[in-house]
């Protein structure tokens, strides 16, 4: 089979770790493009992609902004390069490239899936962007075969919009692969760590007020990550005394590592599809302390795997994050728990079976068959026998 996947942007980022995980897993059952937008250049996802021996094509025009004359550029281009690599299928990832994709696949009558990181048009949204986004989901919804929600509540938020009929909608919460490295969430001074990009969505500056009260407590930050809001969290962070306590980072690529060295999770976002910061946390073993939207509560269970506060909400997130800074043993408890949540609902094998049924499904409408899972597990049939 000749799969083909298609995102807007190369940096580091969840969607971009997410499509490499379908990639690592799917590659050996067929010959697998990847084709990304130009704005960040080759980027993580480009050098990854060409570790693991996968194909991989710059679309030279496409980039984040909507710009009617590039993106129609980048619509042709898009389509030139499905024309030349005839794939079976191709799944898309981000909004921009969902729509450009979408079309142009089905302009070529090549089947395609829309996985949906978290919709554009979620509460918490600037209400000018989520007008544009609802506009460009609905026009990738008519065209595409079949959308991936990875969260039942961005399934529900697709189906009340009408982004699609509700029987196109599929779940497949994400996923992530297990690593060796564990953490003690009850060794102390406690380490609080914040993984995301630095912007409006993930609201690192909540973090950093509601630890500003907690000074008399023993504590250290941690923020991986880079972005337009950095600049201002770092003088927030001065601001209020505690640039001695707090650490930026940047991009990093041991993630697993330095989640096993902290004691706490942190992610305050503003809207979210299901973050893997937050199924990499439980993964270690980390209680998670993460602001309750999108999907976020399908993975967090509030007081049990960790807590639920409402967004934007700096004295709630205070007070979670205080009861865990002082009690060693609840911290422990609730990294135990989450991370026995994570092998029974979070596993990457559990996201991979998922998307190829999703892919068995869209294919098979077509008259092209693809063995089932624990066929392509057991390697037989190949897939090439089947597509």
């Amino acid at each position: 089979m000749n799969l083909a996947y298609m995102i807007t942007r190369t940096q580091a980022g969840g969607a971009q770790v997410h499509l490499l995980d379908l990639v690592t897993g799917f590659r050996r059952a067929a010959t697998i493009t990847v084709l990304a937008g130009s704005e960040d250049g080759e980027g993580h996802l480009g050098a990854a992609s060409k570790e693991l021996g996968i194909r991989f094509e710059m679309l030279t025009r496409l980039r984040q902004p909507i710009r009617p004359a590039a993106d129609l550029a980048a619509f042709f281009e898009c389509r030139r390069i499905l024309r030349r690599i005839r794939p079976d299928l191709l799944h898309c990832h981000s909004s921009k490239a969902g729509v450009i994709g979408r079309l142009a696949a089905r302009s070529l009558q090549i089947p395609t899936i829309f996985t949906a990181h978290g919709f554009a048009f979620s509460p918490g949204v600037p209400p000018a962007r989520r007008l544009v986004a609802l506009m460009m989901e609905a026009l990738g919804g008519r065209v595409g075969d079949a959308i991936i929600a990875v969260s039942n509540y961005d399934k529900e938020l697709a189906v009340r919009h009408r982004v699609a009929s509700p029987e196109r909608i599929r779940l497949v919460h994400n996923g992530v692969p297990d690593v060796a490295e564990r953490a003690s969430p009850d060794r102390s001074p406690p380490k609080v760590i914040m993984v995301g990009r630095f912007a409006r969505q993930k609201d690192q500056a909540l973090l950093i007020r509601a630890l500003a009260p907690l000074q008399a407590l023993p504590w250290e930050c941690t923020f991986v990550g880079e972005g337009p809001t950095e600049v201002s969290c770092r003088a927030l962070a001065k601001a209020l005394g505690l640039e001695p306590r707090m650490h930026f980072l940047g991009t990093r690529g041991d993630v697993p590592r330095l989640l096993a060295e902290h004691q706490v999770l942190v992610l305050a976002s503003n809207w979210e599809g299901l973050p893997l910061s937050v199924l990499e946390a439980m993964r270690a073993g980390l209680p998670v302390v993460a602001s309750d939207v999108g999907g976020t509560r399908e993975a967090v269970v509030d007081g049990e795997t960790g807590y639920l506060v409402p967004r934007g909400d700096v004295e709630a997130l205070k007070d979670r994050l205080e009861r865990l800074l002082g009690d060693p043993d609840l911290r422990k408890r609730m990294g135990l728990a989450g991370r026995t949540r994570y092998e029974r609902h979070f596993t990457v094998e559990l996201m991979l079976r998922g998307t190829w049924e999703v892919y068995r499904e869209v294919l098979g409408a077509r008259g092209k068959q693809l063995p089932t899972w624990e066929e392509l597990s057991r390697g037989r049939p190949s897939v090439s026998q089947h597509c």
